[in-house]
């Protein structure tokens, strides 16, 4: 079995930088577990990695994709599946980054996607089901079809939770008996108060280094919220603004506190899977030597 490291954890926790020094110190390539990083030219409000970050360490998943195209769970999942049998090809340890919970669940757990091929005719019905009773009806469908995959989804994601839906319907479903990897899943966590102080002051950094004119870009581009990528955040909220919905003090204090809201997610999220070592990132080079004893254990 596939011996895979997975160093999770909420926005601004700082997973970059231990994933990064990990991957120098056991060999490792690092494969991104965001669903915004995948797109080019979404780099600022994505918090992506930036080259000098990554240390020449292999990085995959990161800029794959253009922003009109969708990238969905099951995309997600054999992709990964490709490049971890790439990495370790290589003589290398491939760990997993980042904090989109349901590409992590239907990692880590095993999504059975085998009977849910892409139905034109469901997906046409459901979309005007959508358009014409809200997507907030959908999701209560979902949740009621399968609520362990609405309790990890962004309800609010129109695309997310359609084809989260569609999947339900046409026989998808969480597997628990088995994984395909021997996983050892670290998730990184700091005191609220220290997280969220971060979080605010990350989101002050992104405006100070151009959202609002990047966001503007990409409206130029021609995409709106009816693609996959805008409705992310960070992405929503500016959009919003430049379409003159609220003002600027408005957008920045709802970019702070839906990234807050997130980030109470995620840790929600890691809070109920199994077998996960929690590390508390407040003294970085405990935390570093905490996580290296993890893993040494566990190679053994």
């Amino acid at each position: 079995m596939e011996k895979v490291i997975f160093i999770l954890g909420p926005t601004a926790v700082g997973k970059t930088y231990f994933s990064v020094r990990l991957a120098k110190e056991i060999d490792g390539e690092i494969i991104s577990a965001d669903s915004v990083q995948i797109y080019k030219n979404l780099d600022i409000g994505s918090a992506k990695v930036r080259k000098e970050e990554m240390q020449g360490i292999k990085h995959y998943a990161i800029d794959i994709l253009e922003p009109e195209q969708d990238f969905s769970v099951y995309d997600f999942v054999e992709y990964t599946k490709e490049k971890i049998d790439e990495i370790i090809s290589k003589g290398k340890v491939p760990i997993v980054v980042g904090g989109t919970g349901l590409y992590v669940k239907a990692l880590t757990l095993g999504y059975n996607f085998g009977d849910a091929p892409y139905d034109e005719k469901l997906r046409s019905e459901l979309e005007n089901l959508q358009k014409e009773k809200g997507n907030g009806y959908i999701f209560e469908l979902l949740k009621a079809k399968s609520p362990d995959v609405a309790e990890n989804i962004d309800r609010h994601n129109p695309v997310r939770v359609l084809r989260a839906y569609e999947i339900a319907l046409a026989g998808g479903k969480k597997t628990e008996s088995k994984s395909d990897f021997d996983s050892l899943v670290i998730a990184l966590s700091r005191e609220r108060e220290k997280l969220y102080a971060d979080i605010n002051k990350r989101v002050d950094i992104m405006l100070e280094n151009g959202l609002v004119e990047e966001v503007k870009g990409l409206m130029q581009r021609g995409l709106t919220l009816e693609n996959q990528c805008m409705k992310a955040i960070d992405y929503k909220e500016v959009y919003a603004y430049l379409l003159g919905e609220y003002d600027y003090d408005r957008m920045v204090a709802l970019l702070k506190q839906h990234s807050r809201n997130y980030a109470k997610r995620q840790m929600t999220f890691l809070r109920g899977m199994k077998n996960v070592n929690f590390v508390d990132t407040e003294d970085r080079e405990k935390a570093f030597k905490e996580i290296l004893s993890l893993v040494k254990k566990w190679r053994k």
